[in-house]
């Protein structure tokens, strides 16, 4: 007779006794698994969401002419997560942002205090670009898919360097959905980013107003104010600078000498409205003493380099 065969009836019923304990394991191991929710987090690119929701709202992109009500939006992302997440418990919200040498502003600070919010920054560069965001947002992305500590992932943002986050994520299994901001004209997100989500959602202007509010426009009076000197205006624009370099370091001078004897735009318009400010006068139309700004500003710069 074959070993490998039952001998007999007890062994028969032994055997299907064991594979009935099985079925039972297996089972109550099944109905866990049904019973532990699938898990997502938020990762948001801070300056597509500044850009887009500035623009939509107010015009403009320049962060200096609007507020945005972050932790307004942000718990409007956390709701709208629920809802179509409706089986699924929230990781947390990534806020992702650029800052000079990563180090968090007094808004930064109060958005990382907010609960289940965790602000990651990159570096800013001479012309406020970001550097080293997406990065981060695929660190994050591919690790916590790696884990299996999320099933979805709603990505806020638009730029084409997010893909490779995106397939990352999905290697690993999780679902990767894109959220953006309504455009006023044509697209503000990479067509291979939209081609490589899982599904997409875009936010219109009723979503987006109630976070975005304008600045009031400063202006100042003209009459009766003695015009500055170019002299006075050349010293205002030699101090912003040593301000400017002690802010951002002598790595961000590099940046800026390549094009001298012109400044990138949001530098310029940055240098004109702090000057403004302190002056408590407009140059706006006095081409001569925007020059003589400029010329301090950077005969201040080439001194310390």
């Amino acid at each position: 007779m074959d070993d490998a065969q039952p001998s007999g009836p007890t062994e028969i019923a032994r055997i299907n006794a064991r594979l009935d304990r099985t079925n039972e394991l297996l089972q109550r191991m099944l109905a866990e698994v049904a019973k532990t929710p699938s898990t997502h987090a938020i990762f948001v690119d801070a300056g597509y969401v500044y850009a887009a929701a500035g623009l939509l709202v107010t015009g403009t992109e320049d962060r200096r002419s609007f507020d945005l009500d972050a932790e307004g939006i942000i718990e409007a992302f956390i709701d709208k997560a629920r809802t179509i997440f409706a089986d699924s418990r929230l990781l947390r919200v990534y806020w992702y942002d650029g800052a000079r040498r990563r180090t968090h502003t007094t808004e930064q600070q109060s958005i990382a205090e907010l609960p289940d919010v965790k602000v990651r920054l990159g570096n800013l560069n001479a012309n406020n670009q970001q550097k080293g965001v997406d990065s981060l947002i695929r660190t994050d992305l591919e690790s916590l898919a790696r884990h299996r500590a999320i099933s979805d992932a709603a990505l806020v943002g638009g730029d084409e360097d997010l893909v490779s986050a995106v397939e990352a994520a999905q290697g690993y299994g999780a679902r990767v959905h894109l959220w953006g901001i309504e455009a006023g004209e044509g697209r503000n997100q990479a067509e291979p980013l939209l081609w490589e989500v899982d599904s997409q959602r875009t936010f219109e202007l009723d979503f987006c107003q109630p976070y975005v509010t304008r600045r009031p426009v400063t202006t100042y009076e003209n009459e009766g104010t003695p015009r500055p000197s170019r002299e006075s205006v050349r010293f205002i624009g030699a101090q912003i600078a040593a301000t400017w370099l002690g802010e951002r370091g002598r790595d961000s001078l590099a940046d800026l000498l390549p094009g001298h004897p012109y400044l990138p735009g949001s530098v310029d318009q940055e240098l004109l409205v702090e000057a403004e400010r302190l002056l408590q006068r407009s140059l706006r139309g006095h081409a001569d003493l925007r020059r003589a700004l400029r010329d301090g500003f950077w005969q201040h710069l080439q001194a310390q380099y």
